[in-house]
């Protein structure tokens, strides 16, 4: 009989969860529409509903439980500082999930539960030198060496969005200016968009068009869309998000020369040709030695990256 993990994909519309192999297969798979005004008790209950339906049954011994929070972790309790979308604050999600299920748990950041299944099952696989960035409404990341998932003095390590590629560029959620994330992510993006439809209606018609005329709700997937229709505004945008991109992705490069940089998340998703433009502006940009075995590579595992990368890191933690 194998070994297995489940892991928990928790966001704030809905959880994930999976029995994961130690081949990183899924061998079960379940989700719910988060209870978030149930509270946290309430998220609580859901998780080891689907945890216990998972183990129940199975043909693995199941070694614990991992759980990616889209949030500031606590790594050595275990402890929600902060998870927004859930609208958490300092909750002890390791100790009461452990208690509920009588599984040893380990909680972690969603974009580092990414990062681990990525690295194990996807393309890192067989890489023990890579960065993992995700693009998608922000812009998150991880960053392994040496075969380790570098956590930072703090456990906050992987804020890759918030590397600055414009001193004198927007302002970001985070306070700062010109982070990457402002220019490149999502909601950026969409800001731009917003303010250069506003500046030139005209210019702005075919994604006003798509707005229904309504300037605010004008997003990021919008301006991808007219930009593979010829829109020449979109076409503008998305050119000078990709450069921020590219300027982003030459500085960790520069920094922690991966072997590999893996991208995902749903902007590179609508934009798979963001792959080889940053492949192709790092190489030209970062420095020769940094590059000089690098591959920039789309990620493999998908909506499903997030159960299986926390699935590993429990593998990882309990499987002696």
């Amino acid at each position: 009989m194998g070994s297995a993990a489940v892991g928990v994909d928790l966001g704030g519309t809905k959880i994930a969860a999976a029995l994961v192999d130690n081949n990183g297969k899924m061998l079960k798979y379940s989700r719910v529409a988060t209870n978030v005004h149930g509270g946290a008790s309430a998220v609580l209950e859901q998780i080891k509903e689907l945890v216990m339906n998972l183990k129940n049954g199975s043909d693995s011994a199941v070694v614990g439980v991992g759980v990616g929070v889209a949030g500031q972790i606590e790594a050595e309790k275990g402890i929600v500082r902060f998870a927004p979308n859930l609208d958490w604050h300092d909750v002890p999600l390791q100790s009461q999930l452990s208690s509920a299920c009588n599984l040893p748990v380990v909680i972690t950041n969603d974009v580092r539960a990414i990062t681990w299944g990525e690295w194990l099952f996807g393309a890192g696989r067989g890489c023990d030198d890579l960065i993992c960035a995700f693009v998608g409404t922000g812009i998150g990341g991880g960053v392994v060496i040496k075969g380790k998932v570098v956590n930072g003095c703090s456990n906050t390590a992987g804020e890759i969005g918030h590397i600055t590629v414009d001193l004198h560029g927007p302002k970001c959620t985070c306070g700062n200016q010109g982070c990457m994330e402002a220019l490149a992510g999502g909601w950026g993006i969409a800001r731009e968009a917003k303010q250069a439809v506003s500046a030139d209606p005209i210019a702005g018609a075919t994604l006003l068009k798509m707005a229904d005329g309504e300037r605010e709700k004008i997003t990021a997937k919008m301006v991808a869309d007219a930009y593979k229709g010829g829109d020449a505004l979109a076409k503008g945008l998305i050119e000078e998000a990709g450069e921020a991109l590219v300027a982003g992705m030459t500085s960790l490069v520069n920094a922690f020369n991966p072997c590999r940089l893996i991208l995902g998340g749903g902007v590179i998703d609508g934009l798979p040709e963001w792959v080889e433009l940053v492949e192709q502006g790092v190489h030209k940009r970062a420095l020769a030695a940094a590059t000089a075995t690098l591959r920039v590579l789309t990620a493999r595992l998908g909506d499903d990256a997030g159960v299986i990368g926390a699935a590993a890191l429990a593998m990882q933690s309990f499987d002696k």
